[in-house]
């Protein structure tokens, strides 16, 4: 079943409550939680003492995308929190299996994150351990970005991938995405659309994700 998953990137960070309450009225599937370091992308956002703070105001799941150069440096502290979803990206660290078992030994679904550059195929050797990839339709570091279509023909080979190697991957795709190209992206293979300006940079969030929701049925 298609999972919508707002960004809170693109939130009004001065009203962090505010936006957390409207969130959960919206009912989404789970939250979207970017975490930059400044080093791995050009932008710095939030870590774990933000996070627990949003963790005390929804039950939504908490999907922590790390786009930093040491995620291994954070599953304790995100564990502790009670996030559902981590995902790292593969160029940083040596031993991917060693870190994705590591995730999963604290009760946590394990992801790989690949920026638009990184071809799909490198994942071969792991794609058994994961849970979900996620596959950046941005370069990642801002929100607000547009889509990249050249992420399309990478939904469509992941897809292949997990038929012969793990039938129970899901696929997250995560900017730029909006009502238009999301027809494209489930047609492709995508189980789980992250929308960010589309949602936030709206005035009415249920009504957004009701129409993403409905992509997956036209």
């Amino acid at each position: 079943m298609l999972k919508i998953v707002p960004s809170f990137l693109s939130a009004d960070f001065s009203q962090i409550k505010n936006e957390l309450d409207r969130i959960n009225e919206a009912q989404p599937d789970w939250l979207h939680l970017d975490v930059m370091d400044g080093h791995f992308v050009p932008n710095l956002t939030f870590g774990p003492p933000v996070i627990d703070k949003i963790r005390k105001h929804t039950t939504l799941p908490l999907d922590v995308h790390l786009m930093v150069t040491n995620p291994s440096d954070y599953i304790d502290e995100l564990a502790k929190i009670g996030v559902q979803y981590i995902s790292f990206h593969q160029e940083t660290v040596f031993h991917a299996h060693r870190l994705i078992q590591y995730i999963k030994d604290k009760g946590i679904h394990a992801g790989i994150a690949l920026n638009p550059a990184t071809p799909v195929h490198t994942l071969k050797n792991i794609i058994g351990d994961l849970d979900f990839v996620l596959l950046m339709s941005v370069n990642p570091g801002f929100g607000g970005q547009d889509f990249l279509p050249l992420v399309l023909p990478k939904i469509v080979e992941l897809k292949v991938m997990r038929e012969k190697m793990n039938p129970n991957l899901l696929i997250e795709v995560d900017g730029g995405v909006n009502d238009v190209n999301a027809k494209e992206l489930i047609a492709s293979g995508t189980d789980i659309l992250v929308a960010g300006s589309f949602i936030f940079k709206s005035e009415n969030y249920s009504e957004q994700i009701r129409r993403l929701r409905l992509c997956s049925e036209i």
